[in-house]
């Protein structure tokens, strides 16, 4: 009896971890009357908007809503009345951009969201940012300095909890771009002898720990992603909590008047300096290297691709960092919108944030993307309202060598999984693993 009473205790307990809470009841749904989104200059797009309750239309839903051109919307509502709980709206654009509806219903006293966003000749988008003449010479010197006068001085330790039979996992560790500053890691290697292709992810804003890449090591790749802010990766979670909240809040704003002292700079340094890693180990191929990241990570995957001739295919998704003065002509701004939140006059303003506005063009993605010459895939959704399609398409638009693009227009700052595997298959094939 007091088997079967475990059993049942346990199959109740199963059945409870799995009944777990997913999505909402109350659905605000936005779409427009075009497959992809994709519109003509001058031509109107029709959003067609939706509240649900249980799958079936909320009557007297109560709305309010904001449209325009991205992160610049210009007709806002409030209290609209939805008798049939639809609703039609029309907008257009004279130039290429973005133009969103946002849209948010209340009921019962919670707040839910809805958002479409129609791409008006995306394709004939270009960046606003200009490139600092001495931008090469200025990588060259920060990275040819730390090279000469900073070894590596790498560390490996095994992570046996956390090792297969086909992948052994290291926390690695090698010096950056002054010594005892250390860049940590988490690298993946495959058990069985040999040469492989060689992944390295680079990391989206923030502060966290990282598990590895079993599955992609086990299919014969190297693995290895790291962290930037100079601290070990296998950490309780909670200590990154702690630094996110304290000593790294907004460390990308620490010195972005002084290009040489900006926190982005020992970031640039030691992502490229962990090619430089890669390149010592005996497993790699010396071939296939394949670099892949989102948001800040999408970034900083455009900035190894330009700056490290041994990178041969990168995959960014929504990249952050991209084309930062656009604000200051009007135009949606890569995050971490450094321009957009002070209102005040242009000419005021490029007075006022001149130096910042000096630094941050030696750290735009913009003028990376602009020296890549291997293939590269990106991909962002229409709907992110952290990093503006704006500027993803403007920085795919400028990248000169081959490319191919994979917008999927629903998704805001996330992937969906077909999205993700696509991603993965498409560096695998570049890279020749099954």
């Amino acid at each position: 009896m007091k088997k079967l009473s475990l059993i049942m205790l346990l199959c109740v307990f199963s059945l409870t971890v799995l009944a777990q809470v997913r999505g909402e009841n109350i659905e605000v749904l936005v779409t427009l009357d075009r497959d992809g989104w994709n519109y003509n200059v001058g031509e109107t797009a029709v959003f067609n908007v939706s509240v649900l309750r249980s799958g079936s239309l909320l009557k007297n839903a109560k709305v309010s809503y904001k449209m325009g051109a991205e992160m610049y919307e210009d007709i806002e509502k409030s209290d609209v009345v939805l008798k049939d709980g639809t609703m039609t709206l029309k907008g257009s654009m004279k130039k290429p951009g973005f133009y969103r509806l946002t849209v948010n219903a209340e009921v019962d006293g919670k707040k839910y969201e809805g958002m479409a966003t129609a791409a008006y000749s995306p394709e004939k988008l270009l960046p606003q940012t200009d490139c600092p003449k001495d931008f090469d010479e200025f990588w060259e010197k920060a990275l040819g300095d730390a090279r000469a006068s900073v070894p590596l001085n790498a560390t490996r330790r095994l992570l046996p909890e956390r090792c297969t039979e086909e992948v052994n996992v290291y926390e690695v560790s090698y010096q950056n771009i002054r010594n005892d500053s250390r860049t940590y890691g988490i690298l993946c290697v495959p058990t069985k002898p040999g040469k492989y292709p060689a992944v390295y992810k680079v990391p989206g804003a923030g502060c966290r720990p990282y598990e590895g890449d079993l599955g992609w090591a086990a299919r014969g790749v190297i693995v290895f992603e790291i962290g930037i802010h100079g601290v070990p990766v296998t950490n309780p979670r909670s200590f990154y909590t702690y630094l996110q909240a304290g000593p790294l809040n907004c460390y990308w704003n620490f010195n972005i008047n002084n290009r040489d002292e900006a926190y982005y700079k020992r970031v640039v340094v030691e992502a490229v300096r962990g090619i430089d890693y890669i390149a010592t180990l005996p497993e790699w191929d010396g071939n296939n290297l394949g670099v892949m990241g989102s948001s800040q990570g999408g970034w900083l995957t455009i900035v190894c691709a330009a700056l490290d001739k041994r990178v041969s295919c990168y995959a960014p998704v929504h990249a952050a960092l991209c084309d930062h003065t656009a604000s200051l002509k009007g135009i949606a701004c890569g995050w971490p919108h450094y321009f957009y939140y002070d209102k005040s006059p242009v000419n005021t303003k490029l007075s006022k944030y001149a130096k910042e506005i000096e630094t941050v063009r030696y750290y735009d993605g913009v003028n990376f993307a602009k020296r890549i010459t291997v293939p590269g895939w990106f991909s962002f959704g229409y709907n992110d309202d952290v990093v503006p399609p704006t500027t993803c398409y403007a920085t795919y638009n400028i990248v000169s060598a081959p490319k191919e693009l994979h917008p999927y227009p629903k998704t805001k700052h996330f992937w969906y999984q077909e999205q993700y595997d696509a991603w993965i298959a498409w560096l695998s094939k570049q890279m020749g693993v099954k």
